[in-house]
């Protein structure tokens, strides 16, 4: 070996080993060398193994997918750079000028500005319905419907669809239907065991869990359309990060231990927040008083989630009072971190709208949305007391 400079833009050689590494390796490497025309056209048709060029794919990313593929019960989902990426793979993949595409009323405020505003730019009809009312769904359709896609829960009233409803409506119809699973996790559900064609996730929220990584996932259940969401993906440069992917993997460790506390936290905290005074509402999934509590229970069994929705009176002043009370709790329009994190929906996730449309929603400016995180439940229970009675004060 010399120092010489013109020697030193040579790659150094992986070391070689006859032990593994127990940690999966990170690999930031956009391009990989092949050793010859004839083994890079086996790798692009699929008769070797092995990487290209990062946008196409490269381990990590790999390494993150088979791990969730495994937790929905999928053939071979795909990572990307975040939950709207997933959604727009699912959906440029799947659709073209005069398709109709059908929303669930309460989707996440990005995915209601693509149905609202990008799709229709491009010759996409959409429109909106309630996903609790498989009736209403239905009187939403046309015949170009082309994809329906819903929430199992929904942000942040946590309504749950009618699932298993709409599945068999899509199934009959011959419409592809589409859920996004990210609050309810295949912890609690796995969608296409019950008739989902397509699973979205943001992997960014609680399956990674530590707010450090911003990744999708989708996944179809028919090969030929998961191949035209893939091109689609590579096509339009929907790249996950390698180190994402990285921290990604390293946060489903505890995925299942995580969320477990998070839910256990959660129920314990709903049933709190009802009996303090000042509180006008409490939703949350498998309580008695929620209006889709038998379904959710159909659905879900006893898997509520991590996810509480209440309300206080009082309007702003008493929503930034109540915020101020409780500097401890992370006020962040986000959710699935291991802390909790406290969001106000009505200046956050559906600031579009205007008041009167918050209203039909049921979403007042004294409404806040908790993602529960593992602390100490008594912990946060006294926190969100203190603040409460702030608000009230």
């Amino acid at each position: 070996m010399t120092d010489r400079p013109e020697t030193l833009v040579r790659r150094t050689p992986w070391p070689e080993s006859s032990s593994r590494a127990v940690v999966t390796p990170l690999q930031p490497s956009v391009v990989y060398a092949s050793e010859s025309p004839d083994a890079l056209d086996a790798q692009y048709e699929g008769r070797a193994p092995g990487y290209t060029y990062a946008r196409e794919g490269h381990p990590n990313a790999d390494v993150l997918a088979r791990k969730i593929d495994a937790m929905e019960v999928a053939a071979r989902g795909l990572v990307v750079g975040s939950g709207m990426a997933a959604v727009t793979a699912a959906m440029f993949a799947c659709l073209k000028a005069g398709d109709h595409v059908l929303g669930g009323d309460q989707l996440y405020g990005r995915s209601l500005r693509m149905l609202s505003q990008e799709l229709p730019r491009m010759g996409i009809a959409t429109s909106l319905a309630d996903p609790t009312d498989v009736a209403a769904v239905e009187a939403a359709l046309r015949p170009e419907t082309r994809m329906i896609l819903i929430e199992v829960v929904s942000n942040p009233t946590l309504r749950v669809a009618d699932l298993d409803g709409i599945a068999r409506l899509a199934n009959e119809r011959g419409i592809l239907l589409a859920v996004d699973n990210t609050f309810t996790t295949p912890r609690a559900l796995r969608p296409f065991e019950h008739g989902a064609d397509i699973v979205i996730h943001s992997v960014t929220k609680l399956l990674a869990g530590h707010s450090d990584a911003t990744l999708g996932w989708v996944a179809a259940r028919d090969p030929q359309l998961q191949e035209a969401i893939t091109g689609t993906a590579v096509t339009l440069g929907l790249t996950p990060s390698p180190f994402d992917c990285w921290l990604a993997e390293r946060g489903l460790y505890s995925f299942e231990l995580r969320y477990d506390r998070a839910e256990e936290n959660a129920a314990a905290l709903a049933d709190h927040l009802a009996a303090l005074p000042g509180v006008a509402r409490v939703l949350y999934p498998t309580r008695p008083d929620h209006p889709d509590a038998d379904r959710a229970r159909a659905l879900l069994g006893e898997r509520g989630g991590n996810m509480v929705t209440f309300e206080v009176a009082g309007g702003r002043d008493a929503a930034n009072a109540l915020v101020r009370a409780a500097p401890q709790i992370a006020f962040a329009p986000t959710l699935g971190d291991i802390g909790t994190t406290l969001s106000h929906p009505a200046t956050s996730s559906h600031r579009a709208l205007t008041p009167e449309g918050r209203a039909a929603l049921g979403i007042s400016e004294g409404t806040f949305r908790v993602s529960v995180g593992v602390e100490p439940v008594e912990l946060l229970s006294r926190e969100l007391g203190a603040a409460i009675a702030a608000a009230s004060g």
